[in-house]
């Protein structure tokens, strides 16, 4: 169930996301918005490229504490452009992963939880 709400999430909740953002051009809108999923190429930098019981948040480059605020602060502040959807379709992304984290955290009985992980999955 995990992986099928996060895929979900990844790829058709953008589809609605896009449809609000401009519902005349919520298809190209999705395009890009599948576009910031080379968010995820970070990934290839890590060893092993996947771990099973890794939470991406705090772990990759792009999905580092020191980044993801700029997403949302651009998501919410960017006058309306592709710049601005770009972030929103980043924010969304983190706030996927996030989720995922929670849910694996939540599940991991023997993971190592980070305290701001485990403050939210009480």
């Amino acid at each position: 169930m995990q992986t099928l709400v996060h895929y979900s999430l990844h790829f058709l909740a953008i589809g609605l996301i896009a449809y609000l953002y401009d519902s005349k051009n919520w298809k190209r809108n999705w395009l890009i918005l599948l576009a910031t999923m080379a968010v995820d190429l970070d990934h290839l930098l890590a060893d092993p490229i996947f771990h099973p019981g890794r939470c991406s948040i705090g772990f990759h480059y792009l999905h580092s504490f020191y980044v993801i605020p700029f997403y949302f602060v651009g998501a919410a502040f960017l006058k309306r452009s592709i710049w601005k959807l770009i972030l929103i379709g980043l924010a969304f992304h983190m706030f996927t992963d996030f989720v995922d984290c929670l849910w694996m955290f939540g599940e991991c009985g023997e993971c190592e939880i980070p305290e701001f992980f485990s403050y939210f999955s009480r």
